[in-house]
């Protein structure tokens, strides 16, 4: 599980956005669920449309998965428009929307509890189990 802060969230989930910012890296490749945290970033619907072309639904949700990526590299220099020089850049490939789940997210990368897969049953949604 990574947990991101909407609107972020859900433009990787929907796989309009191909980078996640971050100040730290990562090693781990493999898929995660994506954790819409509790609280959004300081950024409106208007402000991603003319900075980056992309309409947002009129809310999204807060607190819970959101959807599926695979972590495929991490790099310090990426061609995106996502991409905020200065950071490390998780790239997702193979993102998936899923049904909103209303879930406690932590921060870091961390394994997805039982319970939670269980719950999301990620076989119907045709998506690779999540780490």
């Amino acid at each position: 599980m990574l947990s991101i802060r909407q609107p972020w969230a859900q433009l990787v989930a929907s796989g309009a956005k191909d980078v996640e910012n971050r100040t730290w890296p990562t090693r781990y490749r493999g898929p995660v669920l994506i954790d819409a945290s509790q609280r959004a970033d300081d950024v409106t619907s208007d402000e991603i449309e003319r900075r980056f072309g992309v309409r947002l639904p009129s809310t999204l949700p807060l607190g819970g998965i959101v959807g599926l990526t695979v972590i495929v590299d991490c790099v310090t220099l990426h061609p995106s428009k996502w991409y905020a020089p200065g950071n490390w850049a998780f790239v997702p490939e193979y993102s998936t929307a899923l049904p909103f789940v209303s879930w406690k997210g932590q921060l870091g990368i961390r394994d997805a509890p039982l319970a939670l897969l269980e719950l999301l049953d990620l076989d119907h949604h045709a998506a690779p189990a999540a780490g």
